[in-house]
């Protein structure tokens, strides 16, 4: 919006668009590499301590020799995207803009492909950087649907991700995801209304509503990520899409007797009965 080679002085222009004018002059400033590691160590720890704060967060770190404050790691944490999983009391109330829908899949018996689709976002550490990893999987089957990485936590990549999975399996009955702010958008919910698919959203805090998007990350990072310290984008797109598509096609799980998703989701002659 601001041309800065126009003959209106940029600070007229910053006026006519209500705009601060520091801001015009501000130059992003990269995340430190010191932050990069803390980022990645706390995402280690989140991994394995879901319910960890900020708090309890910066005492781990301390024992491991971080010199770090609740702050520090509560402002890390929100540049993550995570935050410490429990059932909270609803304490303000919410946006009427963005409604937050109820819990579908309590009860319900799930044992079908497309009966129910769960999604969620994670944080994905680089070498210098990070970027954020956005997956839809089948409930009934763990199979991995679509899979989007992204730089920024937009809820662009969450809808173009959703719409890739349904041009390519068709719609499922219910939809279910988190209270996260990508998930409650407008245009979000819109798209699976638009679908006729119904919207569940997790308890807030309620990690365990969302189960098997959360050990699908598990698998992920200790299988993969944790692994390797990528160096670009498309290198880190590369090996999670290795890793996805051995997920599907050859990880057996014991949840579906050894079957890979893969098997279950088309239905198809295990590699012992083949």
């Amino acid at each position: 919006m601001i041309d800065r080679d126009h003959a209106l002085p940029l600070a007229h222009q910053a006026q006519l668009l209500q705009l601060s004018r520091g801001s015009l002059y501000y130059v992003p400033v990269p995340t430190s590499q010191a932050d990069l590691d803390l980022m990645r160590e706390i995402d280690m720890l989140h991994t394995d301590y879901p319910f960890a704060g900020a708090r309890m967060l910066r005492g781990m770190l301390r024992k491991k020799g971080h010199r770090i404050g609740r702050r520090h790691v509560g402002r890390l944490m929100d540049l993550m995207g995570i935050e410490a999983l429990y059932r909270k009391k609803r304490g303000t109330k919410r946006n009427p803009a963005h409604p937050i829908y109820p819990y579908l899949l309590r009860n319900l018996v799930i044992d079908r492909p497309d009966q129910a689709w769960c999604a969620d976002i994670s944080y994905i550490p680089m070498r210098r950087g990070f970027l954020y990893l956005f997956a839809v999987l089948d409930w009934a089957t763990r199979r991995v649907l679509a899979w989007r990485l992204s730089n920024s936590l937009a809820t662009d990549f969450c809808i173009d991700t959703v719409e890739e999975a349904i041009a390519n399996h068709g719609c499922p009955q219910i939809f279910n995801t988190d209270q996260g702010c990508q998930f409650t958008a407008i245009d979000f919910t819109e798209m699976l209304k638009a679908n006729g698919i119904a919207i569940s959203m997790d308890g807030r805090g309620a990690w365990r509503d969302n189960v098997f998007i959360e050990r699908f990350w598990r698998s992920l990072k200790y299988e993969e990520v944790y692994l390797r310290a990528y160096d670009s984008a498309s290198e880190a797109k590369h090996f999670i899409g290795r890793y996805v598509s051995f997920y599907n096609q050859h990880r057996p799980h014991s949840s579906l007797d050894g079957r890979t998703p893969d098997e279950v989701y088309f239905n198809l002659p295990t590699e012992e009965a083949a």
